[in-house]
């Protein structure tokens, strides 16, 4: 047997900006629809951190007719002059990693592109882009195509293509098809974060405007009130118990600011913020702040006598239960988990927030105790229904325990190995027949369930809790759940890598994944977060050629093309309007197959859209149901 030989020949150094092209994922987070709008994220930071520099208070973000984006501020405008390296500095930015004023503490007090990789990465990853910049009454151009240079410098510094009395920098991108499955911007995503922006930044005006065909739109981000204002929309639609509460104070070299609403219905929504970045994940200043305000309704629960001292203390998500938060975090040297920067790790972050919140919410408290009242009465009902729930839960786990052979309807796997074993979610016995015969007995297991499980957004939990198909899967996956009144979910019991929603290719099937993912994502949200929740694409079609060999057809615009490529019809066309109409073998090939196979992997670009979202479509309002529905017709997919 042949020896691949290890030695210093097998080092390979990627330079430049290779390295962005060769793992895209490792700086934006993946090449879909979350990677390519984050392209756009990354030079807006730039100039928001112009902003929190006191040097830009407005932003036009565009998106070109072909596709293109376009960022532009009135900020100082990235430097032109000759840098160390004897080109423009510019140039210095836009094609090395980890350039750039971020490094420089007299720049930018406090920034969130920190890394000095954002400019260059999306210059990487773009099919072409080019850069207006306005300083010192002059307007400089540059260009790129795939991160390399196309305009050509003049002694080492860039042509002067006009004459400006503003300043600012304006840049216009194009995705590289190369990269990115798709390069079509995500409009709904950008609005959602531009006008989070203008929340977070109540000096700064940001000015949207769509001009892709059918799509025309503008939009005037700015809001005066900044995060009392979020609070507020957060919440609109629901009973507010108080005024929103705002603090802001300093500790040591970091500031923070935090909004407080609670209202009538029993969830917990707490935005964290750092340097103007949405930290999906969370982090230290959300356990700070979470530690001290739980720590300060227990003290003046027994202060004001609502809490007897034989009393237990109200646990945090007791305390949390109706609160909706945006806690914003602004640091000088902020140390994130990984590039997109989803959860902030910095230690003193989580201690300047415990000060902060303890000191200003004192004060605010000691003025205002009927407010505090009020929160904790919210926490006296949390408790109440939190025993009530742990009882039912009990009641269900004290119930025979599930065989991890067996339960009646699971046909399980011979593998132990969670990493090697996957389960896959059937609609109905005639299905979960057919795939229990067609499966890898080794790896793969079968659950089938019946029709439509519970709405569990419209549900209450002893109603969740006693249904059957639910309570099957919670022992299946063998890691518990959690929900708003505690938390006995245990990523690490998970019995299998990958969970599999396998319905019928029609809108019944449809509907069901949608039930599943309520479940799923209300009840094991870490299950969806951590990539382990998938949908199976089975075939639409079958077509069979007079001569030739038959092929599956997934879905009506694959169909189309197959039409055009085969326009005198010499074909037969069978439909599949459910799984059980095919045999194990076809199933086995379509479906379960890993080497043939086609699945999706569910994933959440934004946890308070999909919460939003979830709450809106799944919920009990019919008009705001139906007013979503109408607003994005043109984008559903409907099986004729």
């Amino acid at each position: 047997m042949a020896r691949t030989q290890y030695n210093a020949d097998s080092i390979t150094v990627l330079e430049g900006l290779e390295a962005v092209r060769k793992r895209p994922g490792m700086y934006i987070g993946g090449v879909g629809t979350k990677g390519l709008n984050h392209l756009i994220y990354e030079i807006m930071d730039n100039s928001v951190d112009e902003h929190l520099a006191g040097y830009c208070d407005s932003i036009w973000v565009i998106l070109e007719k072909d596709g293109s984006c376009t960022v532009k501020d009135n900020g100082r405008g990235i430097p032109v002059e000759m840098h160390k390296k004897g080109v423009s500095a510019e140039r210095v930015v836009m094609t090395t990693l980890h350039a750039g004023g971020k490094f420089d503490n007299d720049s930018y007090k406090t920034s969130g592109g920190l890394h000095g990789v954002g400019s260059s990465v999306v210059n990487a990853l773009s099919e072409r882009l080019s850069i207006k910049i306005a300083r010192g009454g002059s307007v400089y151009q540059d260009s790129y195509s795939r991160g390399i240079p196309q305009t050509e410098l003049v002694n080492g510094l860039l042509p002067v293509t006009g004459r400006s009395r503003s300043t600012g920098t304006e840049i216009n991108f194009s995705p590289d098809p190369e990269i990115f499955e798709k390069t079509r911007f995500k409009a709904d995503w950008l609005k959602s974060r531009l006008h989070e922006t203008a929340y977070l930044n109540p000096g700064l005006t940001i000015y949207y405007e769509n001009r892709r065909e059918g799509e025309g739109e503008q939009i005037t981000y700015h809001e005066p009130e900044g995060i009392v204002a979020y609070v507020r929309e957060m919440n609109k639609g629901q009973t507010a118990i108080h005024e929103p509460i705002y603090i802001k104070g300093k500790y040591e070299n970091m500031e923070l600011e935090c909004a407080i609403q609670f209202v009538d219905t029993f969830e917990e929504k707490i935005l964290g913020f750092c340097n103007n970045i949405y930290t999906a994940e969370g982090g230290t200043h959300l356990a700070g702040f979470k530690t001290r305000f739980t720590q300060l309704i227990n003290s003046y629960a027994k202060d004001l006598g609502i809490l007897k001292e034989k009393d237990a203390n109200f646990t945090g998500a007791d305390t949390r239960n109706g609160m909706t938060a945006i806690v914003a975090i602004k640091h000088p040297d902020p140390i994130f988990e990984g590039q997109t920067k989803t959860k902030l790790a910095s230690a003193d972050a989580s201690k300047a927030a415990f000060m902060i919140t303890g000191d200003q919410l004192v004060h605010y408290f000691d003025r205002n105790v009927e407010t505090v009242k009020n929160i904790i009465g919210c926490a006296e009902k949390s408790a109440k229904i939190r025993k009530a729930e742990e009882k039912a839960r009990t009641n269900m786990l004290s119930k025979p325990k599930f065989s991890f052979d067996s339960n009646g309807k699971l046909a399980n796997c011979e593998s132990r190995d969670p990493s090697k074993c996957e389960i896959f979610i059937v609609e109905g016995d005639s299905a979960g027949g057919s795939a229990k015969t067609a499966r890898n007995r080794q790896f793969q297991a079968i659950l089938p369930i019946r029709g439509k499980i519970l709405n569990v957004e419209k549900a209450s939990m002893d109603k969740v809790l006693a249904n059957a198909e639910i309570k099957t899967m919670i022992n299946a996956f063998g890691c518990g759940f959690s929900e708003g009144y505690g938390n006995d979910f245990d990523i690490t019991k998970l019995r299998y890598d990958k969970i599999v929603l396998m319905t019928d290719a029609d809108v019944d099937g449809s509907h069901i994944d949608t039930l599943l993912l309520t479940f799923l994502y209300r009840f094991m949200p870490e299950l969806i977060y951590d990539g382990h929740v998938y949908i199976a694409m089975p075939p639409l079609y079958k077509v069979v050629p007079k001569k030739g060999e038959g092929e599956y057809i997934y879905d009506d615009k694959a169909l189309e093309k197959y039409r055009k490529k085969h326009p005198d019809g010499s074909f037969t066309l069978q439909r599949y309007k459910g799984l059980g109409e095919m045999d194990a073998e076809q199933l086995w090939e379509t479906t379960l197959n890993p080497e043939n196979r086609v699945l999706k992997r569910v994933e959440i670009e934004d946890g308070r859209l999909a919460s939003e979202v979830t709450e809106l479509l799944m919920g009990n309002e019919v008009g705001p149901r139906r007013d979503f529905i109408h607003d994005h017709a043109d984008e559903a997919e409907i099986d004729a």
